[in-house]
C-alpha cells in the first residue's frame, strides 16, 4: 500500500511494477524501525499467551507474521496478502528463519471475500484495514473466525512518518508539511478509513476493545545503515504516485530530495544520512471476542 499507505498492506490496484518497490518498502520499514516492531510484537504477545493459531491479516513480506511465529513457538501463523512478491519474500524469510513448517502465505484479496481461517486465538492487522473497501465487514469475519476469548490487534497511524528536518539546505521552508497536506487530500478520497479511531469500529463488528497504546517513533539521528534507503523508497512511491499534486517548486525539491538520499553527494545537508530526523507514532488498539 503507498506512501505510509506503503507498509504491510495489500491494495489491490498494484501493478507488478509496484509491488516490486512495495516489497523492498515493507521491508526496509521493518528493518529501520525494528525497535517500534519489537516492542508493539512483544506487548501483543503478552497479551495473548498461548496462542495456537495467529492470522497475519495483510502481511506484506512478514515482518509481523514471522515476529509472531518467534513469538509463539508452538503456533501457526498464517500470512495473508493479496501482493505475490511480497508473500514470495516472506516464504523465503520464512525458510532461512527454520520457520516454514509453521508459517502458511496465503495470496487472497479479502475485499472479493472472507477464506476459511478459523479458528483463530489472535489477528494481526497492521496498517492493513484502512485499504480495503469495507474494514468493518472484515472486521466481523476476524470476529466470527476467532474463538471465545481470541484477540485482534489493529496497528495504525494517524499520518505518515516524518523523515526530514525543517531546513534541507534547498528548497523552500516548509517542503514536507506541503507533501503531508497534498497526500492528506489525496487519501481523504481514496482511504477514507485512514488513521481513523478503529476502537468504534471493532465495536460495531462485536468486539471488546480491551487496551491500546501508542508507540512513539524518534530517530534522531536514525542508527540503521539502511535509514537513507527507506526514506529514499519512501519518497520514491510518494514521485510515483503523487508528485503531480505538488507546486512545480516542491516538484523539483523532491527530484533534488531522491538524488541526494541516492548519491549521499547531493545539495544541502540531508545528503548526510545522519541528518534524517525519522519520527511519528502507531497506535495499537487490542480486542477480545467475549461472547460464547
Amino acid at each position: 500500500m503507498t506512501t505510509q499507505h506503503t507498509h504491510n498492506a495489500h491494495h489491490h490496484e498494484h501493478s507488478a511494477g509496484s509491488d516490486g518497490a512495495m516489497t523492498g518498502l515493507l521491508e526496509l520499514d521493518g528493518e529501520v524501525l525494528r525497535d517500534y516492531w519489537s516492542a508493539a510484537l512483544d506487548w501483543v504477545a503478552r497479551a495473548a499467551d498461548g496462542a495456537g493459531r495467529v492470522l497475519d491479516l495483510g502481511a506484506g513480506t512478514g515482518t509481523g507474521a514471522l515476529g509472531l511465529a518467534e513469538r509463539f513457538p508452538q503456533a501457526e501463523v498464517i500470512a495473508v496478502d493479496v501482493e505475490p512478491g511480497s508473500l514470495t519474500r516472506l516464504r523465503d524469510k520464512a525458510a532461512g528463519r527454520g520457520l516454514a513448517d509453521r508459517v502458511r502465505a496465503v495470496e487472497a484479496d479479502l475485499d472479493a471475500g472472507w477464506p476459511d481461517f478459523a479458528p483463530l486465538d489472535l489477528t494481526w492487522a497492521s496498517m492493513s484495514l484502512h485499504h480495503l473497501a469495507d474494514p468493518g465487514r472484515v472486521l466481523g469475519d476476524v470476529h466470527a473466525a476467532t474463538r471465545t476469548g481470541g484477540l485482534v490487534a489493529v496497528a495504525e497511524f494517524a499520518e505518515p512518518l516524518r523523515f526530514l528536518r525543517p531546513d534541507l539546505g534547498f528548497g523552500r521552508p516548509g517542503f514536507e508539511d506541503r507533501v503531508l497536506a497534498a497526500l492528506g487530500r489525496a487519501h481523504a478520497e481514496e482511504l477514507p478509513t485512514l488513521g481513523s479511531d478503529w476502537t468504534p469500529r471493532l465495536a460495531a463488528a462485536g468486539w471488546d476493545v480491551i487496551d491500546e497504546r501508542q508507540f512513539p517513533i524518534d530517530l534522531d539521528p536514525p542508527a540503521h545503515p539502511r535509514a537513507a534507503e527507506y526514506a529514499r523508497a519512501w519518497f520514491s512511491r510518494l514521485s510515483e504516485g503523487f508528485a503531480d499534486q505538488l507546486e512545480p517548486d516542491d516538484q523539483a525539491t523532491l527530484t533534488a530530495l531522491l538524488a541526494a538520499l541516492l548519491a549521499n553527494n547531493g545539495p544541502g545537508p540531508v545528503s548526510d544520512p545522519a541528518q534524517l530526523h525519522i519520527r511519528g507514532v502507531r497506535t495499537v488498539t487490542l480486542a477480545r471476542r467475549a461472547d460464547a
